[in-house]
């Protein structure tokens, strides 16, 4: 049996992996290493992308970069989480302001001294990443459409981190002869950051209350729920547009399957948005997009799925 101060450090780091939001960091790690795989850089071996100890480098530091994001998120949103998520509230309390505040120096710390391993141009990328997490957290969130752009625009950075560390060495003289590659990239990156966009707004509808009692200017608090709703449609239609470009330009593999099941889901999800009107309604629309998106992570490796059947021969040859 453990002892009362055993458990009691043993909820302490529950609590902290709550406060971190660990169980969304392996989702992160996962999501770039398979776009570096079958996105970014297809053109190399899954094996020796995955032994690449730069990109390692990066991975890891993006993936602490958004845990200290959580952190300081956290810290500024502790009385809106209050009304908000009570019970997480409550676990996420049981860590003192003080030792989270030291963590996120900690974390922001080694993923900048990460970075200045790979070059300066990633400690630059990386510092300029942490500030913009901590404004946001501080200033920006509070505020109508701009919040909700940089927050689905800064859950977006990590993969243009990737994009830079396999792209920096291209000359102007070379980047006619990747447009094509840097197209389906930007398509998957702004069908994702439509997603997000999309899922930053249900939040909004969904934490209402909170939002309310802690004077945050949000577009379901200035100008209604029916806007908001209205707003998320156009911004649902609008996924069309990376999408047909994906499946009918370019060669996405069997990836297609996933954009037109998430048709078929979204068009369901409009349905039941504009019959939605509860904090449970919505957060089941939230639930929704949050599982399109992990699904999205996972469904990345039918752009090609040779890669998996044939690992074992690529490990062996290696």
């Amino acid at each position: 049996m453990l002892s009362r101060q055993h458990k009691l450090v043993v909820m302490k780091i529950v609590s902290l992996f709550s406060v971190v939001r660990g169980y969304n960091i392996p989702i992160i790690v996962l999501a770039q290493y398979l776009s570096a795989i079958f996105i970014l850089a297809p053109e190399k071996r899954a094996l020796d992308i995955l032994l690449d100890f730069y990109l390692f480098l990066i991975v890891f530091a993006s993936a602490i970069t958004i845990a200290s994001g959580y952190i300081i998120n956290n810290f500024y949103d502790s009385q809106k989480d209050l009304i908000n998520r009570p019970n997480k509230s409550m676990l996420d309390r049981l860590v003192s302001q003080k030792t989270k505040l030291t963590v996120y120096f900690s974390l922001n710390f080694l993923a900048v001294l990460m970075a200045s391993i790979v070059s300066w141009r990633a400690f630059l990328f990386f510092s300029g990443y942490i500030f913009l997490i901590w404004f946001y957290s501080h200033k920006i969130k509070k505020y109508p459409i701009i919040g909700n752009l940089m927050a689905a625009f800064m859950a977006v950075i990590p993969f243009f981190a990737i994009l830079l560390y396999f792209y920096n060495k291209i000359s102007f003289e070379e980047i006619e002869d990747h447009m094509s590659h840097f197209m389906v990239i930007s398509a998957h990156a702004i069908f994702l950051f439509l997603l997000l966009l999309i899922r930053e707004m249900i939040k909004d509808l969904e934490n209402l209350k909170g939002d309310l009692a802690n004077d945050y200017r949000t577009i379901p608090i200035i100008y209604g729920e029916k806007v908001s709703k209205q707003v998320i449609t156009i911004l649902t239609f609008l996924t069309i547009i990376p999408v047909y470009i994906l499946v009918n330009i370019y060669d996405v593999g069997y990836m297609d399957i996933y954009f037109y099941v998430c048709f078929g889901v979204l068009l369901f999800f409009l349905i039941f948005l504009w019959r939605s009107n509860s904090k449970e309604q919505f957060l089941m629309l939230h639930n929704v997009l949050k599982f399109l998106i992990v699904s999205g992570v996972f469904c990345i490796v039918l752009i090609n799925p040779s890669v998996l059947w044939h690992g074992r021969e690529l490990i062996s040859k290696y």
